[in-house]
């Protein structure tokens, strides 16, 4: 059986190798594939003008929005509805909304209340992941030059992340870059 190996992530476009681990994959299988760009951005705190020239000048094709709630007027110019009529009008990006690929509630709650901090957030959430396996319900070729999309300013405690990692450690030679 192979291992899912760590690949690379990049932030601010500077590579930085990360340590090859096991898999957290259930299976602990990679499929073979060329290499898939991976972004992901949080919307918090960028403007509307920031937010669609970062995504323009990545490249990226799809916006895969990885919210559990994403019609809340706090989100501004990313709610559901509007975010896809921008998308496609503004960059001629597709819009893809995936719950599935969000914390569930009982997480999300647990951590905005303070319930738990940040290490068992994450802990839950891979076992989440583990449970769920979004590395079956998409494949590498899909989420290439896609963004994953949530509130989050910062990726350092954020599930957009931790679901980035996680495919990489999946599938070989993803290449992860934080807008």
């Amino acid at each position: 059986m192979k291992n899912c190996l760590s690949r690379r992530i990049i932030k601010g476009g500077k590579r930085s190798p990360i340590e090859d681990k096991r898999s957290l994959c259930q299976e602990g299988r990679a499929l073979p594939i060329a290499e898939t760009s991976l972004f992901t951005m949080g919307f918090a705190g960028k403007s509307a003008e920031e937010f669609f020239h970062l995504l323009r000048q990545a490249g990226v094709r799809r916006v895969i929005d990885v919210r559990l709630n994403n019609v809340s007027q706090l989100a501004g110019f990313t709610k559901k509805r509007d975010l896809e009529f921008f998308l496609r009008e503004i960059a001629a990006i597709e819009y893809m909304h995936r719950p599935d690929l969000a914390p569930s509630k009982e997480i999300l709650d647990d951590y905005k209340k303070k319930r738990i901090d940040w290490p068992e957030y994450e802990e839950r959430f891979q076992d989440l992941l583990r449970e769920r396996r979004p590395e079956d319900s998409g494949t590498p070729a899909q989420f290439d030059h896609a963004c994953l999309l949530c509130s989050e300013a910062e990726p350092a405690k954020c599930h957009r992340r931790l679901l980035a990692e996680h495919l990489s450690r999946c599938w070989d030679d993803v290449t992860i870059r934080h807008l």
